[in-house]
């Protein structure tokens, strides 16, 4: 009798809980609403964060690189900047285990100017042409590769300053001049700046300093900045351990985005906003469910009174937290991807990926059910004799 009794309670409980989201949809709707903003926020920061990155390591990330070897002692932060690493020790990479290949990499950041006075700030990969970091044909989209030698390929973002393949650009203070000779296919760039890869040997001058005409140190043509390493397939290479005697320090490619100008304050920066954004979602749904708890306390009391069980009202209170929460993220992240749409076409660095953008829905929603269980476990504690007027 008792179970048949609880059974009719729960099954009530269970509509009443639909019918207050019903008839209370006005505290429900704000509720959501606060959420959705949430969302939206959540959506615009992680396509500001995905943007971020592209538009700082995007070049790096293309490369066909799985590590890089930087002069030993250098801070990785840095390293692009300060690290110099000499051509015997791309040799001794090469003869390492577990090494497919090794070749000298060049990084350095110049000023030039185009043939009609423009600005053009750019990100100089030396690579030797005929190894495994120079352009692949098929990323080439107009004109050729690494062919001559005061050549260069560029990003496909440098021709939105009005420039092309047969243009050419004048680097400040050196007057080397470096004609375009090729595109390649969407973003290449390296701490906000368009990359243009070039010789390793005319990198080589321009990191020296030398214009044309000048006399070249012969040890510069033995110098780049890193040994870019690429794995040999199925391959678990020890970078500490096969670099040892090199005079150099190893990091995989990931952990040397670091180096990109910006790149780790940027990311923490917005990692820390989203955080935030998170624990303050938590905490709202959870102070709402609270109240919301308080106000029906009379009415959980009754049903338990009428045999229902803690854990099935706790249960109820929760789908009506996911019904909230699952209901409004997905129309803010909705809105918020209409919006990021719109951004896209911007000068603004922001990209809208589905993984991040699932995921931070998906933790969002999460932490909200967090906090709402938080506030309504005070259910289970909730004494049927309030509903019989035994404390009042």
């Amino acid at each position: 009798m008792t179970s048949a009794t609880g059974a009719g309670a729960e099954g009530s409980t269970m509509f009443l809980a639909w019918r207050e989201l019903v008839f209370a949809r006005a505290r429900f709707g704000l509720m959501g609403g606060v959420v959705a903003l949430v969302a939206i926020l959540v959506v615009i920061l992680s396509g500001l964060s995905s943007g971020l990155v592209n538009d700082g390591v995007s070049g790096l990330k293309k490369l066909p690189v799985t590590a890089f070897a930087f002069d030993e002692g250098t801070p990785v932060d840095s390293a692009f900047s300060r690290s110099t690493v000499e051509r015997d020790q791309a040799a001794r990479w090469a003869e390492e285990d577990g090494v497919a290949d090794a070749a000298l990499f060049g990084n350095q950041l110049v000023n030039a100017e185009g043939p009609d006075g423009e600005a053009v700030d750019l990100a100089l990969f030396g690579v030797d042409p005929d190894s495994f970091l120079a352009p692949a044909p098929d990323l080439v989209t107009q004109g050729e590769g690494l062919a001559q030698d005061d050549g260069i390929v560029v990003s496909e973002t440098v021709t939105d300053l009005g420039l092309g393949v047969g243009d050419t650009v004048t680097v400040d203070r050196l007057g080397t001049e470096l004609t375009i000779v090729g595109v390649l296919d969407g973003q290449h760039t390296y701490g906000h700046v368009d990359v243009a890869y070039v010789p390793l040997a005319t990198w080589q001058e321009i990191h020296a300093g030398a214009g044309p005409g000048d006399e070249v140190r012969p040890e510069a043509y033995d110098e780049a900045t890193a040994v870019a390493l690429a794995e040999s397939d199925g391959a678990d290479l020890d970078l500490a351990a096969a670099g040892a005697g090199t005079g150099t320090a190893a990091v995989p490619l990931e952990d040397s985005f670091e180096g990109s100008p910006g790149y780790a304050a940027e990311t923490l920066t917005l990692d820390l906003i989203q955080t935030f954004l998170y624990a303050i979602s938590a905490l709202v749904v959870g102070a709402f469910f609270t109240v919301w708890t308080i106000q029906r306390r009379h009415e959980i009391a009754v049903a338990r009174a009428m045999g229902a069980r803690s854990g099935y009202l706790v249960r109820d209170a929760l789908g009506q937290a996911a019904v909230v929460l699952v209901g409004s993220t997905a129309v803010g992240v909705a809105v918020g991807v209409g919006f990021g749409a719109l951004l896209t076409s911007t000068p603004m660095p922001f990209s809208l990926e589905p993984v991040p953008v699932a995921a931070a829905a998906a933790l969002l929603v999460v932490l909200g059910l967090l906090g709402a269980a938080a506030a309504v476990g005070r259910i289970a504690r909730v004494d049927p004799l309030t509903a019989l007027g035994g404390q009042r």
